[in-house]
């Protein structure tokens, strides 16, 4: 006979009121209460009825991921793997399951958090990126439903996010290479819709600005967040009569490319050409050289955003911040570093 929420409360010596509660993770709930309660649930095998419960708290208990509409680029970079660990980490111990959709184009992305929503599977979105005149969030937004950008939103600066201050990275970055002496400084920005791209191209440029330097438009190369970008880049760079002697890439992916291209062309990292990337992935120590690269505390990105959603959905009549910010820093690795004063 299947245990009910009536044996569980008779023997943790509780009210069913209490128990339920605690599966809905009630923040009236003590941490000991709970903690007792879920101890009797596991000795007697009590699974709750997922169905029954969402139709009494008109809640669902999970929540859905939204991936980029790029395949390639998401199974290729460890970072969308590293974001959606640090998701589904703080939200399994908040009590919530995580769904993941995505689209071809930005119509099926729209459908697709739509029949979600509207057909009460998920309770709240998060969205792995920041694109200018995105349809999804007019969506989400129009409608009032939860959701957390990670990113920074152009046309809805009042909506949840969670962000890097990607500017301030960027201009960072191309500071410390213009601190060793570099005067032509290249840029591989990502695609140019992307709220991120802007952010860091913008840094790069303020930086040059700051410090009286030239901006040469033959230096800033757009592409994607993949290797090919990066190999197709340095094959432009290294083709220039005039190159730069150092390059701000916008993602850790985009540089192995630059290094495999480098490689093949029998130059070297740092002495031909230095690099900044971002992101931190491990790979990036492990990639000879190791890569000097700016951390954005991926993982911090992705579990504050769960949090974020998870605790608008429990008390949406509590006002939070609408934009947190992670804290970056500049890991520098002196093998894909060199001052141009040594040369």
């Amino acid at each position: 006979m299947a245990v009910t929420i009536k044996d569980v409360a008779k023997k943790a010596g509780v009210s069913p009121s209490t128990v339920s509660r605690v599966l809905s993770n009630h923040p009236r709930i003590s941490a000991e209460t709970s903690r007792k309660v879920k101890d009797i649930m596991d000795q007697l095998g009590y699974h709750p009825n997922i169905m029954a419960k969402s139709l009494v708290s008109k809640t669902t208990n999970s929540i859905c991921i939204m991936l980029p509409k790029s395949a390639e680029e998401l199974f290729s970079n460890f970072f969308f793997m590293e974001l959606i660990r640090g998701i589904v980490t703080q939200a399994s111990r908040l009590g919530y399951d995580v769904l993941i959709s995505s689209g071809a184009n930005e119509k099926e992305e729209v459908e697709g958090v739509s029949r979600l929503l509207n057909g009460r599977r998920v309770d709240g979105v998060i969205l792995l990126y920041s694109r200018q005149d995105d349809p999804v969030i007019d969506f989400l937004y129009e409608n009032g439903h939860h959701f957390v950008l990670i990113g920074r939103s152009e046309q809805y600066p009042d909506i949840l996010s969670v962000d890097n201050d990607n500017v301030q990275a960027s201009y960072d970055a191309t500071k410390h290479l213009i601190s060793l002496g570099h005067e032509r400084i290249g840029f591989v920005s990502g695609p140019p819709d992307l709220v991120v791209s802007k952010d860091r191209l913008k840094g790069y440029l303020d930086a040059l600005h700051d410090s009286g330097l030239e901006m040469r438009p033959e230096w800033i190369v757009e592409g994607e967040f993949l290797q090919e970008s990066g190999y197709r880049a340095m094959s432009f760079f290294m083709n220039l009569p005039d190159r730069p002697t150092a390059i701000v890439l916008i993602d850790d992916v985009v540089s192995f490319g630059v290094l495999r291209g480098l490689h093949e062309l029998k130059y070297k990292v740092p002495e031909d050409l230095c690099l900044v990337s971002f992101n931190n992935i491990p790979l990036s120590e492990l990639s000879t050289p190791p890569l000097s690269s700016i951390d954005i505390g991926i993982y911090n990105l992705g579990y504050t955003a769960s949090q974020v959603l998870i605790q608008s959905i429990q008390n949406s009549d509590k006002t939070y911040p609408r934009r947190q910010i992670i804290p970056h820093r500049l890991m520098v690795r002196e093998s894909s570093m060199y001052s141009i004063s040594k040369k």
